[in-house]
C-alpha cells in the first residue's frame, strides 16, 4: 500500500513539475527532485526513466551528488518571478499580498543563488573550504 502511495505522489510531483516548466512563478526543481525520491521509494522503473531523462535527469544527478542549481535556471527562476509580479502588480491582486509574494520570492532566489552553477565550481568551493549553499561541506 505504501508502495503505491508514494507512486501516485511520485505522479502528481511529475505533473507539477512539468507544469512549472511552461507555467511563470510555478518552479519545477523541487518537484523534480520530489518525484525522484518517490519514484526511488516506489518504482525501479520510474526512477530509472526520471534520472535518464534528457531535461531532468542532469539536473537531479548534479543536486544530489553536488548540490549544483545550474546558472541558466537560476536566471529563468528569476525572470518567472518577475513576471508573476508584474502580472500581480496589473491585476486586481491587493499590495500586501504583491509585497508577502516579493519577499518570500526574494528569500528563495537568495537561497538558490547560494549554491554552485556548475560541478567545477562545486569542486573549486571544495578545494577552497568555502561552504555549499548554507551548509560547510556536508548537506
Amino acid at each position: 500500500m505504501k508502495r503505491y502511495l508514494w507512486l501516485a505522489l511520485g505522479f502528481i510531483s511529475l505533473g507539477v513539475a512539468y507544469l512549472g516548466v511552461i507555467l511563470p512563478g510555478l518552479p519545477y526543481s523541487p518537484f523534480i527532485v520530489f518525484a525522484a525520491y518517490c519514484f526511488a521509494k516506489s518504482s525501479p522503473r520510474m526512477h530509472d526513466w526520471i534520472m535518464n531523462h534528457r531535461i531532468f535527469g542532469p539536473f537531479i544527478t548534479n543536486w544530489n551528488q553536488k548540490r549544483v542549481f545550474p546558472l541558466k535556471l537560476k536566471f529563468f527562476m528569476l525572470i518567472s518571478m518577475s513576471a508573476s509580479l508584474a502580472l500581480m502588480y496589473t491585476g486586481n491582486v491587493p499590495m500586501r499580498g504583491i509585497i508577502y509574494t516579493a519577499v518570500f520570492m526574494a528569500l528563495v532566489a537568495i537561497w538558490a543563488w547560494r549554491f554552485p552553477s556548475t560541478p567545477e565550481d562545486y569542486d573549486r568551493r571544495i578545494a577552497e573550504g568555502r561552504k555549499i549553499g548554507w551548509f560547510n561541506n556536508s548537506f
